[in-house]
C-alpha cells in the first residue's frame, strides 16, 4: 500500500479544510487569486458531482416513498372496492327480505285477532319445493303442533313436529295433508291437498257436481277445520276435472304462496283446539277411495 492510500482520508480532510479557509478568506477580497481560481477549477466539478449524486439519491428516495404510498393507497382502494361489491351483492337479498317481511305484515294485519309470530326457514327436505321444512322457532317461543303457517302469498301449511327451538312444517303441497277450503265466488266447499302428480300444485276434491266453480276462482280456508283459521288465501283454480266415479268435481289450484322461494313464514299461535284435524284427514282419505 503506497503513502496516498494510507493517508487518503487525512489528505481529503486537509483539502476540505483548505477549501473552507479559502472560501472564508475570499469573502473579504474583491477578486480571486490565481491559486483560488485553480482550486475552484478543481473543486467545482467535484461539488457538482456531489450535488448531482445527492439530488439523484434524494429523487430516488422520494420516488420510493411515493411508490410505497401509491401501493398502500391501491390496497386501500381495492379493499373498499371489494367491500362495495359485497354490499351490492347483498342489496337484492335485502330487497327480497323486505318484500317478504312486508307481505307477512300484510297477512298479520288481516288477522289482528290472532297471536302470530314470524319465523325463518333454516332447513328443508331435498328438492326445489318447500313441501317439508324446518323453522327457527319452537316450544320456547310458544309454538305447538298443528299451528297454521302462512307466508306472503297466503297459506303455507301447519306445524307437524315441535322442538324446543325449532319446528317441522308440512306444507299444503305435500299430499299427506288436507285443508278444508271454500271457493269465494260460489261458496262451494271441498278439501285441498298437494297434487302428487303435478308437484307444486294442489287439488280441491269433493266439490259437488252441480257447482259453478270455474278457472280463476279464488280458494280460501273455510274455517271448518280447527287447524286453519277462516279466510286465508290458498290459491286460484287453473283447471276443473269431473270425477265420474264419485260424481264430484276436482279443481286444480295454483297456490298463492311461492313454494319455491320461501324464506320467512308467519305462525298463527292461538288457533282453536286441534281436535278436528283428524276428521279432515279421514274425510280426505274417503275421497280418494
Amino acid at each position: 500500500m503506497n503513502f496516498f492510500d494510507r493517508h487518503k482520508k487525512t489528505f481529503f480532510l486537509m483539502l476540505c479544510l483548505v477549501c473552507i479557509v479559502l472560501a472564508a478568506w475570499s469573502t473579504h477580497r474583491l477578486a480571486p487569486s490565481v491559486f483560488e481560481k485553480a482550486v475552484g477549477f478543481v473543486l467545482t466539478p467535484v461539488t457538482k458531482a456531489i450535488n448531482s449524486t445527492g439530488g439523484f439519491v434524494s429523487d430516488r428516495f422520494t420516488a420510493i416513498t411515493n411508490a410505497n404510498s401509491l401501493i398502500e393507497e391501491n390496497e386501500r382502494l381495492r379493499a373498499e372496492t371489494e367491500e362495495l361489491k359485497l354490499d351490492n351483492s347483498r342489496i337484492p337479498l335485502l330487497e327480497q327480505d323486505n318484500e317478504n317481511l312486508a307481505a307477512l305484515l300484510e297477512i298479520r294485519s288481516k288477522y289482528t285477532s290472532f297471536d302470530t309470530i314470524g319465523a325463518r326457514i333454516i332447513a328443508k327436505d331435498p328438492g326445489n319445493w318447500y313441501d317439508v321444512f324446518i323453522i327457527d322457532k319452537g316450544t320456547n317461543d310458544g309454538l305447538a303442533e298443528n299451528m297454521a303457517v302462512a307466508a306472503g302469498g297466503g297459506l303455507v301449511g301447519r306445524i307437524k313436529e315441535c322442538g324446543f327451538n325449532h319446528s317441522k312444517v308440512v306444507s299444503i303441497i305435500d299430499d299427506a295433508d288436507a285443508v278444508s277450503a271454500v271457493a269465494m265466488r260460489t261458496g262451494d266447499v271441498g278439501y285441498v291437498k298437494g297434487d302428487y302428480i303435478n308437484k307444486g300444485l294442489c287439488r280441491m276434491e269433493l266439490i259437488d257436481m252441480s257447482s259453478k266453480i270455474a278457472e280463476g276462482d279464488e280458494i280460501i280456508t273455510s274455517g271448518f277445520s280447527s287447524v286453519y283459521p277462516e279466510g286465508i288465501a290458498i290459491g286460484r283454480v287453473t283447471e276443473i276435472e269431473n270425477a265420474d266415479k264419485t260424481s264430484t268435481k276436482t279443481a286444480f289450484i295454483e297456490p298463492a304462496a311461492d313454494f319455491r322461494h320461501l324464506n320467512e313464514v308467519l305462525v298463527i299461535k292461538n288457533a282453536p283446539e286441534n281436535a278436528a284435524y283428524e276428521i279432515d284427514e279421514e274425510t280426505s282419505a274417503e275421497a280418494e277411495n
